[in-house]
C-alpha cells in the first residue's frame, strides 16, 4: 500500500509519522497519509514566503499561463485523480461523482487562468490621476473539506496564484490523497514554494489552527462547518489576516402550486442528494404547497427508487456511501429522531457498512432536527404549506444563509420570492448549480466574503491606490 507525501517547496517531503486512509466503501486501506507536525508548517510556510517574493513579481500574462497549464494537466490525469478520489472519498466515478468533480477542477483552472484584475482609473484630470491597483497578499493558507476535496482544492488555490500569492493547503483527513497527488502534479508546471501542502490528523497535531493563527500566513481560505469557521475567524483575529469562510447552509426549496411534480422530480433530487446530500449547496429543506404535496412526495419517492446505491468504484453506482463514519453517525442519528413524528417515504434503514440509502420523511415541523439542522447527507425532510409567506418566513429561519430556490411555472412570480430568500444564490427551478464566473458566498453565519468570478479574485488581492 503506498505512502504519500507532502509537497514543500517542489520536493516530496516524508513524515516520521502517517495515518490510514481508508476506503468508505469497503473500509480497505487506500493509502497511509503523512502526519504533519508543526516544523514542517514552519517549513511549508518560510517556503512560501521565500517564493512569493519572486511570484509576486511574475507578469500577469505568465501567472495566467502558468493557471492554464495547471488546468491542462488536471485534464490530462483526470482518471488517475477520480479513481484515487473514489477510492478515499466513496463517491462513484460515474454521474455527478468524482469524473463530474475532475470535470470541474478543470473547467473552474481554466475559467480562472482568463480573469484578470486591471489597473482601474478612478480619476484623470487638471487635479491628478489617481490610480487603483490590486496587488497580492502573501501567503495563503487553504483548508479544505472531505466533501468534493479536489474542486475547492482548485478554488481556494487557483485564484491565489493567478493573483500572485502562493500557498500552503491543508487537505481534510479523511479525504488528503487526491489532493497530495494533485499538488504534485501542479508543481510540475509551477516555480518550486508557489504551492506547498500539509497535512495530518487534527486529533494528533491541530495543524489547521495553527494555521489560522501562524503570522506568516497573511490570509486564510476554508471551507467547512460554520463551528470550525468561527474558530478560524477567532485564531486568525490576531495577525488581522484576511478571510473567505464558505461555511454550512441549511437550504430551503419552496415548491409554488402551479409545477408539474412529474417534470421537477429529477432536479429536486439531485438539488438534494447530489454527493449524497454532503454539499454546503444542497437543499435540505423541501417546503411544497398543500395542493400539489401528495404528487411532489409521490413523483420523488418513484424517481429516487430507481437510484443504484454501491461500491463507488462500481460503474453502475450512482451514489456511494457517506464519507465517513462521524457523518454516518449523525444522519442515522436524526433519521430516528424524526421517525415518530413524521411519515418515512423511502429509506430510513442504513445499510452496512457506511451505506445510507436516499430517505426522505414527509409531515415534520420547524423544531424537528432534521428540518432545524443541516444533515449534510441523504435524508430529505419534506415539509407541507399553505400560505407562501409562512413557508418563506420558515426558509429564512435559522442563522444559515448559503442558497435556496424556489420552483414554478411562473418565472417572474418565482423570482420575486427569491428575492426575498435570505441566502447568497436563489435558483428557480433547479438547486446547487454552480459557476465560474458569479460569485458564490454566503449570508448571516453562512460565510464571510465570496468566491469566484472577479469578485472572487479580488479577495485574494489588497486594494492600493496611487495618486499622480
Amino acid at each position: 500500500m503506498p505512502n504519500f507525501a507532502m509537497l514543500i517547496d517542489g520536493e516530496q517531503a516524508t513524515a516520521q509519522h502517517t495515518f490510514a486512509v481508508t476506503n468508505p466503501s469497503t473500509g480497505e486501506l487506500v493509502g497511509m497519509a503523512p502526519q504533519a507536525t508543526l516544523s514542517d508548517l514552519d517549513r511549508a510556510v518560510a517556503t512560501a514566503q521565500t517564493a512569493f517574493e519572486a511570484w509576486s513579481r511574475v507578469s500577469d500574462a505568465d501567472r495566467a499561463e502558468a493557471c492554464a497549464a495547471i488546468a491542462a494537466k488536471i485534464g490530462t490525469h483526470a482518471e488517475e485523480l477520480a479513481q484515487l478520489l473514489t477510492c478515499e472519498q466513496g463517491k462513484p466515478l460515474n454521474g455527478l461523482g468524482s469524473r463530474f468533480e475532475l470535470g470541474g477542477a478543470q473547467a473552474w483552472a481554466s475559467v480562472t487562468a482568463g480573469l484578470s484584475l486591471p489597473m482601474k482609473v478612478l480619476q484623470d484630470t487638471n487635479e491628478g490621476r489617481v490610480e487603483l491597483h490590486r496587488r497580492p497578499i502573501g501567503v495563503v493558507g487553504s483548508i479544505t473539506p472531505w466533501n468534493w476535496p479536489l474542486m475547492i482544492a482548485v478554488w481556494h488555490i487557483l485564484p491565489a496564484i493567478r493573483t500572485g500569492n502562493t500557498v500552503v493547503v491543508k487537505p481534510s483527513p479523511f479525504t488528503p490523497l487526491s489532493t497530495l497527488r494533485m499538488v504534485e502534479l501542479m508543481n510540475e508546471v509551477l516555480p518550486n514554494g508557489v504551492v506547498n501542502v500539509v497535512c495530518g490528523d487534527d486529533a494528533v497535531e491541530n495543524i489547521g489552527a495553527a494555521m489560522s493563527a501562524h503570522p506568516g500566513i497573511r490570509k486564510m481560505v476554508f471551507t467547512g462547518s460554520t463551528a470550525t469557521g468561527k474558530r478560524v475567524y477567532a485564531n486568525a483575529a490576531e495577525t488581522m489576516k484576511r478571510l473567505t469562510l464558505e461555511l454550512g447552509g441549511n437550504d430551503a426549496g419552496i415548491v409554488l402550486p402551479d409545477v408539474n411534480p412529474e417534470e421537477i422530480a429529477e432536479r429536486l433530487f439531485w438539488g438534494a442528494f447530489i454527493n449524497n446530500g454532503q454539499t454546503c449547496a444542497a437543499m435540505k429543506r423541501l417546503y411544497v404547497h398543500e395542493d400539489v404535496y401528495d404528487e411532489v412526495c409521490s413523483a420523488l419517492t418513484e424517481f429516487a427508487r430507481n437510484i443504484v446505491v454501491g461500491d463507488g468504484r462500481d460503474e453502475g453506482s450512482v451514489l456511494g456511501p457517506l464519507a465517513n463514519e462521524m457523518q454516518f453517525d449523525k444522519i442515522r442519528s436524526l433519521v430516528d429522531a424524526s421517525r415518530a413524528k413524521g411519515r418515512v417515504l423511502l429509506g430510513g434503514e442504513p445499510g452496512e457498512g457506511l451505506f445510507f440509502p436516499p430517505t426522505m420523511i414527509s409531515d415534520l415541523e420547524a423544531d424537528d432536527p432534521l428540518v432545524a439542522e443541516e444533515q449534510f447527507g441523504p435524508a430529505l425532510p419534506i415539509i407541507r404549506y399553505s400560505d407562501v409567506e409562512d413557508a418563506i418566513a420558515q426558509a429564512n429561519s435559522g442563522e444559515n444563509g448559503l442558497g435556496g430556490s424556489v420552483w414554478s411555472k411562473d418565472i417572474a412570480h418565482a423570482k420575486r420570492i427569491a428575492a426575498r430568500l435570505e441566502c447568497g444564490s436563489a435558483w428557480i427551478n433547479s438547486h446547487g448549480g454552480l459557476n465560474p464566473i458569479a460569485p458564490f458566498g454566503g449570508r448571516k453565519s453562512s460565510g464571510l466574503g465570496v468566491e469566484f468570478g472577479e469578485e472572487g479574485l479580488a479577495e485574494y488581492t489588497d486594494i492600493q491606490v496611487i495618486h499622480c
